[in-house]
């Protein structure tokens, strides 16, 4: 099968996002200038640079009460920093009702009972039980061809990583279980893991 996306698929459902999976999730906190928090999974999100370190996630909708974008970018817009919770298979259910498009004024730690902690180096809450936290200090955002698609990179100023999550000097990804969007409706979780050597 082969089709130009301008032309449509003809099949049940959009193949796009089931063709580059799994993805990791940003789960992306925000504080607005008036001191308002929002939460928000976005799973076209990776790292982006090792030095200084460098990471990006992207908006592709709008909401009424957003204007042009969504409450995270919009956050960003005012206050210049956010924060990427890594989300654990055990949060699963959090991060998924906190995807939903609620009023601006809905604090969505407080929506699914996620517990809040304050970051060190930014203005900005983050999940206090997440494997790791980056914070971030935002230094682009790049509107790109769409209505509501925009690209936020930022700098990361400080990363948390939790106690258990750090087994013989290395990050071990397996004590968490990382969750992973796939296409459509579904999800992969990191339970395993190998490592190959570089061939020479």
């Amino acid at each position: 099968m082969f089709y130009e996306p301008k032309d449509g698929h003809g099949l049940l459902h959009d193949p796009f996002n089931a063709v580059v999976t799994p993805r990791p999730i940003g789960w992306i906190s925000t504080r607005g200038a008036n001191g308002s928090d929002n939460l928000a999974p976005y799973s076209f999100f990776n790292a982006v640079a090792y030095v200084p370190p460098q990471v990006m996630f992207a908006s592709t909708s709008a909401k009424e009460d957003r204007g042009d974008t969504k409450d995270s970018v919009a956050n960003i817009r005012e206050t210049g920093v956010f924060a990427v919770n890594i989300v654990e298979y055990a949060m699963r259910e959090a991060m998924n009702r906190s995807s939903n498009a609620w009023s601006r004024n809905v604090d969505e730690f407080v929506d699914v009972g996620i517990e809040k902690a304050v970051c060190c180096s930014i203005n900005c809450a983050h999940v206090a039980g997440s494997p790791a936290v980056l914070e971030c200090r935002m230094t682009q955002i790049i509107k790109i061809e769409g209505a509501a698609n925009f690209v936020v990179l930022g700098e990361v100023t400080g990363i948390h990583l939790r106690d258990d999550c750090v087994v013989d000097g290395m990050f071990d990804v397996t004590k968490f279980k990382p969750l992973a969007r796939g296409g459509y409706k579904n999800y992969s979780v990191v339970r395993e893991v190998f490592t190959l050597d570089k061939l020479k």
